[in-house]
């Protein structure tokens, strides 16, 4: 019999946001779970070979924690599924400081 264990796979845009239980076998990856939560079915923009993800807040990059298809689920992980960045957040506070400097400076 195959051991399986619990994990959540979570996903946000402004509009919904959505945290999925699923259970997966025991060695299971991010990635792997990714695809057996259907989450794609409620969100059809996301591409699980393009996206980048994270457990709990740390990204699954290679450096901080392995990539997702290296990454082996603990139980009760939760991966999350992050979005593109609209806007390069260096570039939101320089807006940001323009916009709030003084007149005449």
């Amino acid at each position: 019999m195959i051991e399986t264990i619990q994990v959540e796979v979570a996903y946000a845009t402004p509009e919904k946001q959505l945290i999925l239980s699923v259970e997966v076998p025991e060695g299971a990856t991010a990635r792997e779970a990714v695809e057996l939560s259907g989450i794609v079915d409620h969100f059809p923009d996301i591409e699980p070979d393009q996206s980048a993800m994270g457990i709990f807040s740390r990204p699954l990059n290679g450096k901080v924690l392995p990539t997702p298809e290296n990454y082996v689920l603990e139980p009760k992980d939760r991966v999350e599924i992050y979005r593109p960045l609209l806007l390069d957040p260096k570039q939101a506070r320089l807006n940001r400081a323009r916009k709030n400097r003084p007149e005449g400076r």
